[in-house]
């Protein structure tokens, strides 16, 4: 199995290859199952300064969870607070471009990917490092977005996931990873992506589109209330300024704090859940299950005002739009061009939208009870605006429309 100069697609490519197991090694870290063997596989190589590199996006993950992983394989934990950069630089990119795969779901993992190959690129370039290793196997979109993006930073040295053309099966992972003290990895029955923006899963048990009955346990921003229990309906607002959500409930928050605000106020009514199913290079598809109560109201609102505001035909283009964001996005080239020149566009064409929308929380009952746009197109007595529409156009007959003022009164 040959290794090109740059591409690390198998265990075979770290141990048989080019690289050089004395200098350092940055792997991307979450905690989870294939991670920790990455980290477990590398030391058994030999592999002598390997670090393993966290990027917190507010996901599930705990500290201590991912410090005992690394203390007992004995690497270095690197610990990067990453969770303002990734709603200022990327979600609220995604709001504004109204970021939904093919009308199914709002894209989540796609935005932090980019974060996480940057900050990849900053580590190993301060420490020296010739590899960035990730985890990412040819069933996850994850391994195109992750290289793309380290091909695009112009990272120089070698970099991919071993577990591309060489996958090892979970239960060989946990039984090796059992053997020396790490038991919780067997408690995983699926593979598990969080940030701030959106709870993720896939595989496992929930391999198949055709038989897919997601464990409740699996949710928590959107779990149900106890039996015998629902949440009281309620009213909410949502502020936004030029196409960013400013406000909740007329209390003016940073992005985080109404993301972080809005996931379990919208998601204690049911909302938010979504499933879907992503296509991979070839054209296959696999399933992925998300919870996103935050991202469905913002985005709903967001769409209200923008069609309250924005003239029909800039909204027309701006559908368009974005979908070639989505698609730059999602195929890993979130530092390209085009879809730079897509953003360009949209932050321009998102200027006027500002206003508010007003929930009325209720489960299934959920519906808005008002749009306020600061410049609306929209009318709010119809029959005022068809007769003060009649005077203007007959206004600007000049002699006609005494003709026409005789003919309607005939």
């Amino acid at each position: 199995m040959k290794t090109s100069r740059r591409g690390i697609r198998s265990f075979r490519d770290i141990t048989h290859g080019d690289v050089d197991l004395r200098r350092p090694i940055v792997t991307l870290f979450s905690g989870g199952l294939d991670s920790s063997y990455l980290l477990y596989r590398l030391v058994q190589a030999g592999a002598t300064d390997v670090h393993a590199l966290s990027v917190a996006v507010g996901g599930d993950e705990e500290r201590s969870h991912i410090e005992r992983i690394t203390t007992a394989l004995g690497v270095r934990l690197h610990l990067v607070d990453g969770r303002a950069a990734f709603v200022e630089e990327f979600v609220r990119p995604a709001i504004t471009a109204h970021a939904v795969y093919l009308d199914t779901h709002p894209v989540s993992s796609t935005l932090s990917r980019p974060l996480i190959a940057r900050t990849a690129t900053e580590v190993a370039r301060d420490l020296g490092a010739g590899v960035i290793l990730h985890t990412a196997n040819r069933s996850q979109n994850t391994l195109r977005r992750l290289n793309g993006a380290l091909e695009q930073l112009g990272f120089e040295g070698h970099f991919g996931s071993p577990y591309d053309l060489e996958p090892v099966d979970r239960e060989q992972k946990i039984k090796e990873l059992r053997h020396i003290g790490l038991d919780e990895m067997a408690e995983r029955s699926a593979s598990g992506d969080s940030n701030l923006w959106c709870r993720e899963f896939e595989s496992g048990v929930l391999d198949d589109p055709e038989n897919h009955a997601v464990p409740e346990s699996f949710y928590r921003w959107s779990a149900r209330p106890q039996a015998g229990a629902a949440p009281d309906r309620r009213s909410l607002t949502v502020t936004f300024r030029s196409g960013t959500p400013v406000a909740v409930d007329g209390e003016e928050l940073p992005l985080t704090d109404v993301v972080a605000r809005l996931n379990p106020a919208v998601g204690a009514h049911g909302l938010g859940r979504y499933t879907g199913l992503e296509h991979l290079p070839g054209g296959i598809k696999v399933l992925e299950v998300r919870e996103m109560p935050a991202a469905w109201l913002l985005l709903a609102s967001r769409r209200h005002l923008e069609t309250a505001v924005l003239d029909a035909e800039v909204l027309r283009e701006k559908l368009h739009m974005e979908q070639l964001w989505v698609r730059e996005a999602l195929e890993g080239r979130w530092f390209g061009e085009l879809r730079a020149a897509c953003q360009a566009f949209i932050t321009e064409a998102v200027l006027p939208i500002t206003g508010s929308v007003t929930w009325r929380l209720d489960g299934a009952r959920t519906a808005t009870t008002a749009i306020v746009a600061d410049a609306p197109r929209y009318v709010r007595d119809r029959e005022h605006w068809e007769q003060a529409s009649i005077k203007d156009e007959l206004s600007h007959l000049g002699e006609g429309s005494q003709t026409a003022d005789r003919d309607m009164q005939w």
